[in-house]
């Protein structure tokens, strides 16, 4: 999988499309969101924040979330607050995952974000399964490869298993 934050053109290519949705779904229109270098490294440690947040979301975290992200907030005319996202570049991308954050832990749909139980994967994802039980972020990739390297496991298992007694029995002189 490619990294999309591996440097400033991808980065805010990326940024520019989820900037776009987001926008669409709040209903709260942001301009383009101009990344700089700078913000590259800022943003992969967003990354690195949200899947520690997610993988462990049971403990407690022991830093500040986020803590260069500000949101402000507004009465809109339907009288709801609004929270709407502040500052430029990373700031305002951590502001956007912050605000989705706290709507997410209000609409209990925080519960659903979880980290790929295949080590060699731990991609982060949305559990859509009905009952919450998902555990990989794609089935077929790794929930396959985890089942299979489980069935292989088991298969050796089983083999030494027999096999053992039977050194056993070489190497104490038994030969009943």
């Amino acid at each position: 999988m490619p990294d999309l934050l591996a440097d400033l053109e991808d980065a805010q290519s990326w940024v520019d499309g989820v900037v776009g949705a987001w926008s669409l779904e709040t209903g709260l229109r942001q301009e383009r969101v101009p990344l700089r270098e700078a913000d590259l490294d800022r943003l992969r440690d967003l990354r690195v924040d949200l899947n520690t947040l997610v993988g462990h979301g049971d403990q407690s975290h022991g830093g500040p979330i986020l803590p260069s992200s500000s949101v402000s907030a507004r009465l809109a005319p339907d009288g709801r607050v609004v929270l709407e996202p502040r500052g430029e570049g990373s700031r305002r991308v951590g502001a956007m995952v912050l605000i989705e954050m706290f709507t997410a832990q209000s609409l209990d749909t925080w519960r659903r974000l979880k980290v790929c139980r295949n080590d060699r994967c731990g991609v982060s994802f949305y559990d859509r399964s009905r009952n919450n039980s998902g555990v990989w972020h794609d089935a077929r990739v790794c929930g396959n490869a985890i089942n299979l390297r489980a069935s292989r496991a088991r298969k050796r298992e089983r083999e030494l298993g027999v096999a053992q007694p039977a050194r056993q029995a070489v190497e104490s002189g038994d030969h009943s």
